[in-house]
This record gives structure tokens, C-alpha cells and sequence, in this order.
């Protein structure tokens, strides 16, 4: 197998390391915008060949080709690519805009070979660096292919996420982007804002900042991520998420005036009609935004009490992402916070540290 690749960020990166992971043997090209990524994924064993464009002739005869970059980026490189594409190759995409691309698809007449691809994960972390070989395990990957794309090629790629160890759902691209623009775009929105909000609000001492810790950090986050990635989606995927925006300002204008009115009835309602929603959503599969892997535990301020809580998950090769002490422990049980990159390593330090008599919460 032959894979080519345009961007070799987070998603790309991570692709490339799982699809090398599960075939050592295939070859993997790609064109980066600058050749210190190239450098670094050759470095690590990912990358074969180094494109010079996305028109280099090394992308001829791949069995796929992912477009990685931005997604208006991921648009404008089609004219290009279309002049070294084999008529047997997938050509998909990793973006989270489905309908500018297709449409330019279906201008260029390639709507018999592209498939469009979402893998719904990813970080608030950008680059190659940053990427790895199980993003995409129990994420949902959604397909949605082109008008004139035969089924047996949709079932290949169906295939060949369902190896990445992900879960595909063929959508059309239509639906596609009226879904993330609530579920994934909105949130950004209403982080990025957030964020701005209490900026604009805070002090000159910055007491806001200063006590804005646990929920508040959590549910801003998403506001971390990639400024470019971010205004591209926003622009090309404006119609949709203007329309779940207008809905969310309902009501949150709603909210407003019963809290105004003095209305704790209605404002009841709101929180445990949001309280029943969220509690019915399955947690087994990742959603768009990167779940949090973190414990909280129960510290005596003394000296040396972090260290040895450091080295008891060390002895056990377990890896801390983030340590830190939690000052506004309003939504939090516990002093210290520990932050892990995989779920498993989570479960397993709550277990071993409880057999150490500490006192432990998983975050849910």
C-alpha cells in the first residue's frame, strides 16, 4: 500500500504513524508546508518520501491520498493534486467542512473518487509533535462519499478505519456539517468567547484569572486550539453554524430574563433538563472534543506529598501529562490534579493510588 499525504499536523501526523503502525511495509509520502516537519516525521520512521508539492510526481500510484491541511486549504490544493491522481486512488480529506470541498469535487469532476473523511478527535494541541499512533481509537469517523463514488470503494475505506480501530459512519456531507456545527463548531465558539468575556471583564488585578481554575479551565480549553484551523472552519462553514448560534442566543436570552424575573422554577427546569440530556449520551466512543483523563486526590499540604505521589506512578511506568495543585476547588473534591494522556493510565493510577490509602475522583 501507498499512502500520500498533504499536512502532517495532529490528525495527519497521527494517520501516518497508525497506518505505518499497522503496515511497516507500506510507504507513506507527503508534501508539509515547511520541511522541518517533513525532517521531523522522517526522523520518526513515518515519512518515506518527501514531496516538493502537492502536484509532485511522487503522489502517482497511491492508494490514497489525505488532504491534512486547513480546510480551505485542503480546497484550494485539489487543482493541483487532480494533475497526479490515479484513477484508482481514494482521494479523501481529514477536515471538519464537508460541503465547500464536495462542491469543488463535483466542479472538478472527481466526485467518482473522493471520499470525504472526519476522524472526530483530535486536541487542543497542534503539530506533528503533538499527534500519535491511537487517536483515532473508539472516535467516530464519518464518511461521506461522492456522487458517483462506487460502493465497494466506500467499503474499503469503511475497512480501513475500522483497522485504525475507529468507528466509520457514512453521512452525507450535507448532514455532516449541520451536526459538528452544534456539536463541535458552537463549542469553539462559545469557549473562544467565553474566554474573551472574562478577559474583557477582569480587573486590573486580574482576580478573574486568578481564581478561574477547575470547571472553568475545563470547559474553555477547546479555546487553545489552532487560530487558523479555526477561522477557516468558522468561514466555511458560516451558514450552519450561524443557524445553531441563533438558537443557542435564544436561549440564552431565555435564561437571562427568567433569572431577571426571578423565575427559579423555569431556571430549575433549564439545569436539570440539560442535567437529564448530557447524562443520557454514551461516553463509550470520543467525540469531537478530546476527553479529559484526569484524577483528583485528597493531599495534606507537606513537603516531599507530590514528589511521592510523582514517583509511586512513575514506579509503575505510568505517564503524567499535567500535576498541579487546585487553589478554586469549588467543582473539584480533591487538592491535587493529575492530568494523563490515556484513559487506561488514568484508571490505573486512581486504583494504585488508592491502595496507597490516598483518597481518589476520576473526572467524568
Amino acid at each position: 500500500m501507498k499512502y500520500g499525504f498533504i499536512g502532517l499536523g495532529l490528525i495527519g501526523g497521527s494517520l501516518a504513524r497508525n497506518l505505518k503502525k499497522l503496515d511497516p511495509a507500506c510507504t507513506i509520502c507527503a508534501y508539509t508546508r515547511t520541511q522541518k516537519t517533513s525532517m521531523e516525521a522522517r526522523e520518526a520512521g513515518v515519512l518515506d518520501e518527501i514531496c516538493t508539492s502537492p502536484s509532485d510526481e511522487l503522489f502517482r500510484g497511491c492508494d490514497y491520498i489525505f488532504l491534512c491541511a486547513p480546510v480551505i486549504t485542503n480546497i484550494r490544493m485539489l487543482s493541483e493534486i487532480r494533475t497526479v491522481l490515479g484513477k484508482k486512488t481514494i482521494l479523501t480529506d481529514a477536515g471538519s467542512v464537508k460541503t465547500g470541498i464536495h462542491q469543488e469535487v463535483e466542479r472538478l469532476g472527481l466526485d467518482n473518487q473522493f471520499i470525504g473523511g472526519h476522524p472526530m478527535t483530535g486536541s487542543e494541541k497542534t503539530g506533528f509533535e503533538s499527534g500519535n499512533d491511537h487517536l483515532f481509537e473508539n472516535a467516530y469517523y464519518i464518511l461521506t462519499p461522492g456522487k458517483r463514488v462506487p460502493e465497494e470503494w466506500t467499503e474499503r475505506y469503511y475497512q480501513l478505519v475500522q483497522s485504525l480501530k475507529a468507528l466509520p459512519l457514512v453521512l452525507d456531507y450535507r448532514e455532516h456539517d449541520y451536526i459538528t456545527a452544534a456539536v463541535s463548531h458552537l463549542p469553539h465558539v462559545i469557549a473562544s468567547s467565553l474566554v474573551n468575556t472574562v478577559h474583557t471583564l477582569d480587573g486590573r488585578e486580574e482576580h478573574m484569572k486568578m481564581i478561574a481554575a477547575g470547571g472553568f479551565r475545563d470547559i474553555t480549553r477547546i479555546a487553545s486550539s489552532s487560530p487558523e484551523m479555526w477561522e477557516q472552519i468558522c468561514v466555511d462553514n458560516s451558514g450552519n453554524i450561524a443557524k445553531v448560534l441563533d438558537e443557542f442566543i435564544r436561549e440564552m436570552e431565555e435564561a437571562r430574563d427568567h433569572m431577571v424575573t426571578g423565575d427559579g422554577a423555569y431556571i430549575n427546569q433549564m439545569f436539570a433538563s440539560s442535567r437529564d440530556y448530557r447524562d443520557s449520551f454514551s461516553f463509550s466512543s470520543s467525540g469531537p472534543v478530546k476527553k479529559i483523563y484526569r484524577i483528583y486526590c485528597d493531599l495534606i499540604d507537606e513537603s516531599g506529598a507530590i514528589a511521592t505521589i510523582a514517583t509511586i506512578l512513575a514506579v509503575h511506568s505510568i505517564s503524567i501529562k499535567n500535576i498541579g495543585i487546585v487553589h478554586n476547588r469549588e467543582f473539584e473534591k480533591g487538592a491535587l490534579s493529575i492530568e494523563f494522556y490515556e484513559e487506561d493510565a488514568c484508571h490505573q493510577a486512581a486504583e494504585l493510588l488508592r491502595h496507597h490509602r490516598y483518597t481518589v475522583w476520576v473526572n467524568e
